[in-house]
């Protein structure tokens, strides 16, 4: 299936469509002012196919945007195909791995609701690793450590110098689920320092808050710079799913909202955290 285009498409998509409108444009009055198609223009508004920086930087002029502005959309168009640390790594993960990095690595959060294991962002290699080799569809030894390499190099998303904010819910089932006791006992302390971070905002939904229908299935939630840039990622054993429209995204956002709100506060989670690691 199509997965869709990539952030910094989107971002650009949607910004010539702010100021066109705030222009009082039609796509055909704007294609006039700079010699393009009507057509032409609807393409860059919705975010599909290649573009033309400086086709950007002449409607950006025709509509009158700031210079702070239009330098932005031009970097974006200039951009859109700069690709991401993990190219190098394509060979050993999943294609479809692709275009969430890409989504990933321009989000400025990630709500994650997780109702079966540690989210990725914040599993320790071992654990990471012990997943794995549990996988049916199991990997050369090559593949899974390379594999295995960029889910350590993704968290470096948590450290770089303006860090994602991750906002996560765990469910209780997550952290008692028992591996090797060695490695769960090492996850649970990696959980543990990683909630402590400015931000990372850690929930346990304990099993006494009883079932609710938004906890049936592990989403997460990319958060961009603008609302309508948010994307709902879902992913099964062959097929990633993401969701774009305003009222799918806005169901999700609800969900993650009630089941956070149903969660153990940050510091009550930490104690059930360390009282688990304690018990092994």
């Amino acid at each position: 299936m199509a997965t869709g285009p990539t952030t910094r498409r989107r971002q650009l998509g949607a910004g010539l469509r702010r100021l066109r409108r705030q222009k009082g444009l039609s796509l055909e009055e704007a294609g006039e002012l700079v010699g393009l198609s009507k057509a032409t223009v609807s393409r860059y508004e919705t975010k599909e196919g290649s573009v033309k920086w400086a086709f950007v930087d002449a409607l950006c002029r025709a509509y009158g945007a700031s210079d702070e502005e239009r330098a932005h959309l031009v970097d974006l168009a200039k951009n859109a195909k700069v690709e991401g640390w993990w190219q190098s790594y394509l060979e050993a993960i999943p294609s479809r791995m692709n275009l969430f990095l890409t989504l990933e690595n321009e989000s400025v959060r990630e709500d994650h609701y997780s109702a079966v294991y540690v989210p990725g962002l914040l599993q320790t290699r071992r654990y990471a690793e012990a997943l794995h080799r549990t996988d049916l569809a199991s990997l050369a030894e090559e593949h899974l450590q390379a594999n295995l390499d960029v889910r350590m190099k993704r968290q470096e998303i948590l450290t770089r110098p303006d860090p994602l904010e991750l906002r996560v819910v765990l469910d209780e089932a997550v952290v008692r689920r028992t591996g090797p006791p060695d490695v769960h006992r090492e996850q649970l302390e990696h959980l543990i320092e990683c909630a402590h971070q400015p931000n990372i905002d850690l929930r346990v939904l304990p099993f006494d808050r009883g079932f609710r229908s938004s906890a049936l299935s592990t989403f997460l939630i990319l958060v961009g710079t603008d609302p309508s840039l948010d994307v709902v990622y879902q992913e099964s054993l062959t097929v990633s799913l993401y969701l774009e429209k305003d009222a799918e995204v806005e169901e999700y956002r609800k969900a993650f909202a009630d089941l956070r709100q149903q969660a153990l506060e940050p510091d009550a989670s930490i104690a059930l955290l360390d009282k688990l690691r304690k018990e092994l």
